[in-house]
């Protein structure tokens, strides 16, 4: 599962019957995928958080590029950084330190019917909107609704495909029904965003253009906008009236009382502001900020701090991603070739200071990695495509290519030399041509300058294949917009997954994506092979059956060389003012933001203005 742009999941099965209902069902105030629970009913708080946080203060936060739109569910434009997380709720929301449970908080009470053919919702009476009009299922109807139909973003439609309708059973409960049997599919529908059918009815879903565009929403959250500078800034604001501020669920969390994006131009310019104190807190994704930028007197004395701090999530996949609608990148052969052009070894250890892993699985970090040679039920998978699958799928474990200090990258670029001319490409007038004489020419679109310079010796080594590659960045909102119409070559992209993969998969690699602009789908892939193992992780019934499909997927995928596979870490690189403080118990699966929301300013800290 995902959060549709990242988030784990978990729930817990309930017990009980609804006579109502044609099947049996289990109820209880959550769910999970393997029927196990960390938290009893009535609980009182996670365990990550702590009873001594205190509500209060200003943070003060940055984003790159900019926004346009206050609808974060929508294709076009770009939405304000924290909108979806911080205005909008779910049915249930995940615990942090369990890999698939997930707790109700509009939803009080989980039914799930026993053939999981259906998922029954009792919503909480309390649940209000920050209108303080309260949540009703009409409303929780009309998200599933609107999120299904082409006003949204077309990779929830994938999602939630399996999902075939909502029925309103009474003023507090409404019904799922669901296509087939799913193990997760419950958990999906509870992940399901609720929105205020009033509000949208009233200012229509899309908010086309002009003012309308930015006019805040009303959502169940615990902030609502409370000032908005056009691609500048946005400041949300802790409602005092929030419905759930001592939910279980909630309890700990969302401290700050106000919360300012400011927006920068990119990354670099970042860097240098949060040094200068223009804002609190920053996770750092470049190995040479971490290691080089993140240094002066403002650390040697303590006012800012770095530090590491791991997780357990599944890294997934980061790597340069080749767009097989391209002519020149069809060829499989061709593809594998841009994977032996990256001195991997020497670029970790020239340019990230040795920070990285290199990434060996689509699910790096996660057991669900293929590893060794496939055996038992992952090679009864695959087996009925053995014909059209590479040999190499069932012969060679996944391996990147390595260099050695001795002969650095050469030994790599004679095999992709080879490659290229059993795929047509030969060297004519210094160039590399295919058979007729077209020059072998593309462009690398970038979305952060900072790439760059792991762009530059990528690039060479491909020119000493006679290839004329070229790098360029982008305005972001001009990125993202290609990025959805597949008007791209070759890009960097980082595909992101849970320990729970599930309807995801279907918007990231099925052919019934491919051509659906906005969908996931970024290499174009349309494969029947890679087809029947995304349906095997959807429909998997047990946890075997789940990671068998996984492996099997990730060794289609890695041999289809769709993408030239990058590096990861293990924790959050993380920069922030001393001015807070932490709960002691950290979460276990959870991205920087989930993190932050648990902490809170120290007695007297000083704020930003």
């Amino acid at each position: 599962m995902s959060r549709l742009v990242s988030s784990l999941l978990g729930l817990l099965f309930l017990s009980g019957l609804l006579g109502c209902l044609t099947s049996p069902l289990l109820a209880a105030h959550g769910i999970s995928i393997d029927g196990k629970l960390k938290y009893p009913p009535q609980f009182q708080q996670f365990d990550y958080v702590s009873t001594q946080a205190v509500k209060g203060g200003k943070l003060v936060l940055h984003d790159l590029g900019s926004f346009d739109k206050m609808n974060p569910f929508t294709l076009k434009g770009t939405p304000p950084f924290g909108l979806e997380t911080l205005v909008f709720e779910t049915l249930a929301v995940s615990s942090l330190d369990e890999p698939f449970a997930e707790y109700g908080l509009i939803a009080k009470d989980i039914e799930v019917a026993k053939d999981k053919l259906s998922v029954v919702f009792t919503l909480n009476e309390a649940a209000r909107f920050s209108d303080n009009s309260p949540i009703t299922p009409e409303d929780v109807k009309f998200s599933l609704d609107t999120l299904k139909s082409d006003l949204a973003h077309p990779a929830y439609s994938y999602y939630y495909q399996d999902i075939v309708k909502a029925e309103i059973l009474d003023e507090r409960r409404i019904r799922f029904v669901f296509a087939r049997a799913n193990r997760e599919l419950h958990m999906i529908a509870a992940q399901i965003p609720v929105m205020s059918a009033k509000f949208y009815q009233k200012y229509g879903f899309e908010q086309k253009g002009g003012e309308s565009a930015l006019l805040p929403p009303v959502g169940s959250g615990p902030y609502v906008v409370a000032a908005v500078k056009q691609g500048k800034s946005i400041t949300y604001k802790r409602n005092p009236n929030y419905w759930a501020v001592n939910h279980p669920v909630r309890k700990g969390q969302f401290n700050f009382d106000t919360i300012t994006v400011n927006y920068y131009k990119d990354q670099i310019v970042a860097v240098e502001a949060f040094k200068a104190g223009e804002f609190d807190f920053m996770a750092v994704n470049i190995a040479k900020q971490w290691a080089r930028d993140m240094e002066g007197s403002r650390f040697r004395d303590g006012t800012l701090i770095k530090k590491v701090f791991p997780h357990k999530n599944n890294a997934g996949m980061q790597g340069f991603l080749m767009n097989t609608r391209r002519p020149f990148f069809k060829d499989p052969k061709v593809r594998e070739a841009m994977g032996l052009a990256l001195d991997f070894e020497w670029t970790n250890k020239a340019l990230f200071f040795d920070q990285y892993r290199r990434t060996t699985s689509f699910f790096s970090n996660s057991p669900l990695a293929a590893t060794g040679l496939p055996v038992g039920l992952e090679l009864e998978y695959l087996e009925p495509f053995r014909p059209q699958l590479p040999a190499e799928v069932f012969l060679k474990p996944l391996t990147p290519p390595v260099t050695t200090e001795k002969e650095g990258v050469r030994p790599n670029l004679r095999k992709a030399a080879e490659l290229l001319a059993e795929a047509g490409w030969t060297i004519q007038d210094g160039v590399l041509k295919d058979k007729a004489g077209t020059p072998f020419v593309f462009e690398i679109l970038l979305v952060s300058p900072s790439f760059e310079r792991v762009m530059a010796p990528y690039v060479s080594n491909l020119k000493k294949l006679g290839i004329r590659a070229e790098y360029r960045t982008i305005d972001p909102a001009l990125y993202v917009e290609r990025e959805q119409k597949f008007d791209f070559d070759m890009i960097v992209h980082v595909y992101g997954q849970s320990l729970s993969p599930g309807n995801e998969q279907r918007n990231f690699w099925h052919s019934a994506s491919a051509d659906n602009p906005g969908s996931k789908n970024l290499a174009g892939i349309k494969d029947p092979a890679v087809d029947a193992m995304v349906d095997k992780i959807i429909y998997a019934r047990t946890q075997e059956e789940l990671t068998a499909a996984c492996k099997a997927l990730d060794r289609i995928l890695w041999y289809g060389h769709y993408m030239v596979p990058n590096w990861f870490m293990d924790g959050h690189r993380l920069a922030y003012r001393d001015i807070f403080r932490q709960p002691e118990t950290q979460p276990l699966y959870y991205n920087y933001v989930q993190l932050l929301m648990s902490w809170w300013l120290q007695d007297g800290a000083p704020s930003q203005p």
